[in-house]
C-alpha cells in the first residue's frame, strides 16, 4: 500500500513511518524543505509541500491509497504568546485545508484521509466520561480543534473517507510530554501537578501507531475517533505509576499557582481535566496492548 504521511519527523509520525516500512508499505513523506525531497535512506520518498502557502506536490502524491496528516506546531513546545497561539492554529488549519483540497482535486483520490485532532476538542470536562458524541468545548484548544477538523471538509465532500483521531497524551520517553517528564522522575524530582485529581487521557506510543493503522484499514470508521487508552488516569495516578516503574519517590508536588506563573495560559491544559474514552475504537474491535496507566508507563520506558 502506498501511504503518505505529514509530520513524519515528529514523535508519532516517525514511529508510524517505521511501522509502515517494516511491514512493506511504500511511504511518501510530505516535507517542507527541498533538501528532503527524493529517496530517503530508509526507503521512503520525500515530496514537497508548503502548508502556509497552500502548495502541495500533487504529482508526488499520485497513486497514494491513504494519507495520514499529523503536521502542526507543538502545543507544549513554547509559552502561549498571542503570536504562538496563532501559529498553533494556522499550522493545523492551513496545512489541513491545503492537503484536503489537493487530495479532492486528484484524478484518483486516496480512499482515506486520517487527519489529526486532539482530545482538547472537548474542552475541560472534569470527571465526566466523554466519548465521541460529546460537543466541542469553548477554550482555545477546543476552538483550534473545531477549525482543524473543519479544514478537512474538501476531502470529505470529494468522497474521501475522513477520520479525525482525537489523540490524548502520548506516553513515550522519546519525546512529547513524556520526554520532558521522565528525566525529572529519574532524578527523583517528579510529583503531581496541581491537585493531581485532574484526568489525563493517555495512550502509549505503540497503541497510538497501531490505532492510526487501524483507522486506515477499517472502512466503517469515519469522523471523530478518540485515540486514548480505555482507562483514563488522574495525574496523581500517572505520577504514582512513573515513580513505581522508575523506582523513584514522587515527593515534590507543583502547586497550581506555580504552574500558572511558569506556563501562563498553557497551565489550563496541565491542571485541566479530560476524561475521554475510545468508544468507537473499542466497538470496532481494536485491542489495546497497554490499556492501563502502569502498562503504558512501562512501555514508554
Amino acid at each position: 500500500m502506498r501511504i503518505a504521511v505529514t509530520g513524519s519527523s515528529g514523535l508519532i509520525g516517525s514511529a508510524l513511518v517505521r511501522s509502515l516500512l517494516a511491514d512493506g508499505h511504500q511511504v511518501v513523506r510530505l516535507v517542507r524543505h527541498r533538501s528532503a525531497t527524493g529517496p530517503h535512506p530508509d526507503g521512503s520518498v520525500g515530496v514537497g509541500w508548503n502548508p502556509a502557502l497552500g502548495e502541495v506536490d500533487r504529482a508526488g502524491l499520485a497513486g497514494t491509497e491513504a494519507v495520514v496528516h499529523l503536521a502542526g506546531a507543538g502545543v507544549g513546545d513554547r509559552r502561549w504568546t498571542t503570536r504562538y497561539k496563532q501559529e498553533i492554529r494556522d499550522s493545523r488549519v492551513f496545512g489541513t485545508r491545503a492537503l484536503a483540497t489537493a487530495l479532492a482535486a486528484a484524478e484518483k483520490p486516496p480512499a482515506v484521509l486520517v487527519s489529526g485532532s486532539a482530545v482538547g476538542f472537548y474542552g475541560q470536562t472534569g470527571d465526566r466520561l466523554i466519548d465521541e458524541t460529546a460537543p466541542a468545548g469553548d477554550d482555545f484548544l477546543a476552538r483550534v480543534c473545531v477549525d482543524w477538523e473543519g479544514a478537512a471538509r474538501p476531502a470529505a465532500e470529494a468522497g474521501i473517507r475522513v477520520v479525525h483521531p482525537r489523540t490524548g497524551l502520548v506516553l513515550s520517553a522519546a519525546g512529547g510530554a513524556g520526554g520532558r517528564l521522565f528525566p525529572l522522575f529519574r532524578l527523583g524530582l517528579g510529583g503531581r501537578l496541581g491537585s493531581g485529581r485532574q484526568y489525563w487521557s493517555f495512550i502509549s506510543l505503540a497503541d497510538q501507531v497501531a490505532a492510526l493503522r487501524f483507522l486506515i484499514d477499517v472502512e466503517e470508521l469515519r469522523g471523530p475517533v478518540n485515540l486514548t487508552a480505555p482507562s483514563p488516569a488522574t495525574n496523581e495516578e500517572l505520577t504514582a505509576a512513573m515513580g513505581k516503574v522508575l523506582g523513584r519517590p514522587t515527593p515534590f508536588p507543583v502547586p497550581e499557582a506555580v504552574l500558572r506563573l511558569a506556563l501562563g495560559e498553557m497551565a489550563v491544559e496541565v491542571v485541566g481535566s479530560h476524561r475521554v474514552v475510545p468508544e468507537k475504537l473499542l466497538k470496532a474491535g481494536f485491542q489495546f496492548a497497554h490499556p492501563d496507566v502502569l502498562s503504558a508507563v512501562r512501555a514508554a520506558l
